[in-house]
């Protein structure tokens, strides 16, 4: 992840979207170009999706497997299609989750 070149003030020092409202269609690609993802698919954004659904409508943070299952996908969904939950999370527009949250990233 390149966090350095997300030096905007959207963007906390761990390199999370700050404001979740902020959060549109062109600045998930852009990050995703970032962290290296490349272009978004239509699986990447069924999970991101599912994310911002799970995040902002019920403030809780999923577990990868829960993710995965609920997008139709394999368990390993996120490291297949974002390199890691963590990518999945900023990619999705969705601010810091705390630090205990960041170490099972």
């Amino acid at each position: 992840m390149s966090t350095a070149k997300l030096s905007s003030p959207l963007f906390d020092a761990t390199g999370f979207l700050i404001d979740a409202s902020t959060w549109n269609e062109t600045l998930a690609s852009e990050i995703a170009e970032l962290d290296g993802i490349g272009s978004l698919t239509e699986a990447h954004w069924t999970v991101i999706r599912h994310l911002r659904h799970s995040w902002l409508d019920c403030r809780s943070l999923p577990a990868v497997s829960h993710t995965c299952h609920l997008a139709g996908m394999g368990p390993q969904c996120l490291e297949e299609l974002f390199h890691g939950p963590r990518e999945a999370w900023r990619v999705a527009g969705l601010p810091d989750p705390g630090e205990e949250a960041r170490a099972y990233m």
